[in-house]
């Protein structure tokens, strides 16, 4: 509350000497008193005779009427009535005189009784004033030749109490506040520095205890919101200053020396001859310091916010946080990232932008310059990692600071692409269709490709996007590749030996083997992402391969295909004992084999592997297709075999070894037949299949291992002629019908049999006989439970 100048000035006298006793306090409060009573006596007098006339006035009314019978009268009375009133005013004059002098009195009086009430309340507060400052004293002077025993918090809080006093009652203007109040604010400059020394001391040791004291002193200074704030700022200018410091290109061309000399740096950015080196390797040593600094920045606030998260002040209970930090504001390290981030961001612009040697670096190295940030941010995530508390830096943080370098990431990319590109450009030169190129130069194209894999392999968002990169190059090598292949007769010629256009597509398709086996081998130990990053581009390798040899393939097979179908063309119904005892090959079959080792010399002798050089376990595209080729010939003879009608004793038997020279055939020059699974399988089980009884073939474990139309084709042999076959019934050739069955199910396929068999039936009872051959109830009962089996199993 303010104080007249009056006051003061009592309260100087007061304070040099005793102006009033209280003997004189008591007499004037006496008078006062008297002067009161003496006034309300005489106003309360007043009062009573104006009631007493006017009481008189209306009980005298009637009489009063009574005497104004005459206009003398009247008068006589109005004169009267004017002599009273003036009396009456005059005797309130003299009232008024007589009290203005007693109220003046009372009102100084009471104006001097204020002044000494407040002048006694200053002399208080002064006092309290002086001993708070006292206190203050005694305890700096206390720890004076031991600061660091400095109760700083207690001090603080002292220094608010002396300021809050001072400022409340308005103590200034009284000299010994005024003298003392000099000494209570350089003291609390001292308390601010030390409290800002124990608290930038315990950010950047990470200690708990000096940062809660700090920043309890600023909390009791009533300061810790703006002392937050200004240590917030001071963190996010070091964060700047670091970032710029790091990438000032003229800092690292003076290191070494003037800066303009050798090795210095022209005014694009790019160092002069002999300083390429130099330069190269201070960059990169600046910018490791700046994480290093980027981290000791953001671990050193975090600890701050997480100080200020957990204490709380020990007299109010108040947590400090909610002192600094109002609901929906930034937390303090997504304040002092941010403008990190920022900072970083237009720095790594700016670079890419205005000097080409930094672009160049950090292009061909964004690796490492990835890496770096990779390092930063993973340690400060494993240095916040604390239970309980937040992080330094949440995912949207760790992208901003990400992003700020996709430029040179894309940059990275192109680069990647385009040496990738052009090596395969070099290899498959566009003006040059006939040109087949080394095993020395597609091994350079794959080496190339394994070192972009290793330098980024130690990351793997990174390595996910190179791999994006080679995908593109792959689906370009097998473009070229593509067109290079030959097509025409030439390629698909089986008669003779090799031709020039079936060498070179042998070439090329080895070529693009050796590229789908190695980089499929690089990506085997990879996360699946990897291998789904590159699956439509390996794809593609192995589709091309594979149509640089299909047609050859395919006929090879329409060759071997069209001999088996010469089986038809063989008497496997002729008795006596001469059949039964030649142990020669079928003509077929010695075509077959024929075939089968031109095939083997000629051509796949030069695209399969060679065993020797082979790991056991190990395939490649055209061993596939051999596999596939050599399953086909041993289900495509089966198919027909099952066909063949009639068969004798001897015929079964003819039948049996011409399967056994079909797999070794097939074992010793196209593939292993034990490796091939249900063709061999079916192979090995219709041989012993032909020469069951028929009354044993419903419990045979044998038609396990036999596709269903296979049992049922060779039943027909075991019955008369009159059951006619479907290949009979519809009087299709054994091409037909075999193009035919590869094109239906099972169950379509038994339709076509069970037709046939009502054919039968309604045919013997046509005739009116009774009895059907036995083969005919067995094809019924087979043909279903076989239908039924496999409908169960495809459905589950």
């Amino acid at each position: 509350m303010g104080l007249g100048k009056k006051s003061k000035f009592l309260l100087k006298k007061v304070m040099k000497k005793e102006y009033f006793s209280s003997a004189f306090r008591w007499k004037l409060l006496h008078i006062q008193n008297t002067i009161m009573d003496t006034l309300v006596f005489k106003i309360l007098s007043l009062v009573e005779a104006l009631v007493l006339l006017r009481s008189e006035v209306l009980s005298r009314h009637h009489d009063l009427l009574s005497q104004l019978s005459s206009l003398h009268h009247a008068e006589h009375a109005l004169s009267t009535l004017r002599s009273s009133l003036s009396s009456l005013q005059s005797s309130l004059r003299r009232l008024r005189s007589e009290l203005s002098t007693p109220l003046r009195q009372i009102s100084s009086n009471t104006t001097t009784l204020c002044n000494l009430h407040r002048t006694t309340e200053l002399i208080s507060y002064s006092v309290r004033f002086l001993r708070l400052s006292k206190k203050l004293r005694d305890l700096t002077s206390a720890a004076a030749s031991e600061p660091e025993r400095l109760d700083l918090a207690k001090a603080a809080q002292l220094y608010s109490e002396i300021l809050a006093l001072c400022n409340e009652y308005d103590l200034g203007g009284i000299d010994a506040v005024d003298e003392e109040l000099n000494w209570v604010r350089e003291t609390g400059d001292r308390l601010r520095n030390e409290a800002m020394k124990v608290l930038e001391r315990g950010m950047e040791g990470l200690n708990q205890a000096e940062v809660g004291t700090g920043l309890q002193v600023f909390y009791n200074l009533g300061e810790l919101k703006g002392t937050v704030e200004g240590v917030v700022n001071k963190y996010k200018g070091l964060g700047a200053k670091s970032v710029s410091v790091a990438l000032d290109m003229k800092a690292i061309s003076g290191s070494g020396g003037s800066g303009f000399g050798p090795g210095g740096i022209r005014g694009s950015g790019t160092p002069q001859i002999g300083g390429g080196v130099k330069a190269r390797e201070a960059l990169w040593q600046r910018l490791g310091n700046c994480m290093d600094q980027l981290h000791s920045i953001a671990v050193s606030v975090w600890h701050l916010q997480r100080v200020l998260s957990k204490k709380r002040d020990p007299f109010t209970h108040v947590l400090l946080l909610d002192e600094v930090i109002q609901e929906g504001d930034p937390m303090l390290t997504d304040r002092v990232w941010e403008a990190v981030a920022k900072a970083f961001s237009t720095q790594m612009k700016s670079a890419f932008t205005a000097s080409s040697f930094v672009k160049e670096i950090f292009t061909m190295g964004y690796p490492k310059l990835y890496s770096l940030i990779e390092n930063l941010l993973d340690r400060i995530s494993r240095d916040t990692d604390v239970k309980g508390v937040l992080p330094a830096i949440n995912s949207a943080g760790k992208e901003q600071i990400i992003s700020s370098v996709e430029i040179f990431q894309t940059a990275f990319l192109a680069h990647c692409l385009s040496r990738l590109s052009d090596l395969v450009n070099s290899v498959f030169p566009m003006s040059s269709r006939g040109s087949v190129p080394s095993k020395e130069q597609i091994s350079k194209i794959i080496s190339r490709i394994q070192e972009e894999i290793e330098a980024v392999q130690v990351d793997a968002r990174l390595t996910l996007l190179v791999l994006r990169e080679i995908g593109k190059v792959l689906l370009l090598l097998a473009e070229r590749t593509e067109y290079q292949i030959s097509t025409g007769p030439e390629s698909r010629q089986v008669s003779g030996p090799a031709t020039p256009a079936q060498l070179k597509n042998f070439t090329l398709c080895q070529h693009l083997q050796d590229v789908h086996t190695r980089i499929s081998s690089m990506i085997k130990g990879m996360p699946s992402i990897a291998a789904d990053v590159l699956s439509a581009s390996l794809g593609a390798i192995y589709g091309v391969a594979c149509d640089s040899v299909t047609s050859l393939f395919q006929a090879m097979l329409d060759r071997l295909e069209s001999c088996i179908l010469q089986i038809h063309d063989q008497n496997f119904g002729v008795l006596g004992m001469d059949a039964a005892m030649d142990n020669n090959a079928s003509p077929y079959m010695e075509e077959l084999q024929k075939c089968i080792l031109h095939f083997r010399s000629e051509f796949l002798s030069r695209l399969l592997p060679s065993r020797n050089t082979t790991a056991p376990g190990t395939e490649n595209i055209c061993t596939r297709l051999v596999q596939s080729m050599a399953s086909r010939v041993l289900v495509f003879f089966i198919r027909h075999a099952s066909l063949v009608r009639p068969l004798s004793e001897s015929g079964k038997l003819r039948m049996a070894r011409d399967m056994a020279e079909l797999e070794l055939a097939v074992g010793q020059n196209l593939f292993p037949v034990e490796q091939l699974g249900a063709p061999y399988r079916a192979l090995r089980a219709f041989r012993p299949l032909i020469f069951l009884e028929t009354s044993q073939f419903a419990s045979s474990p044998l038609l396990q291992d036999l596709p269903p139309n296979v049992i049922l084709h060779h039943l027909y042999t075991r019955g008369p002629e009159e059951l006619q076959s479907p290949l009979q019934r519809n009087k299709l050739t054994p091409l037909q019908y075999s193009l035919w069955l590869d094109s239906q199910g099972e169950d379509q396929i038994w339709k076509g049999i069970k037709a046939t068999l009502d054919d039968y039936a309604a045919n013997v009872r046509s005739r009116g006989d009774k009895e059907f051959s036995p083969v005919y109830p067995l094809l019924l009962q087979l043909g279903s439970s076989l239908t039924e089996k496999i409908q169960g199993s495809s459905k589950s």
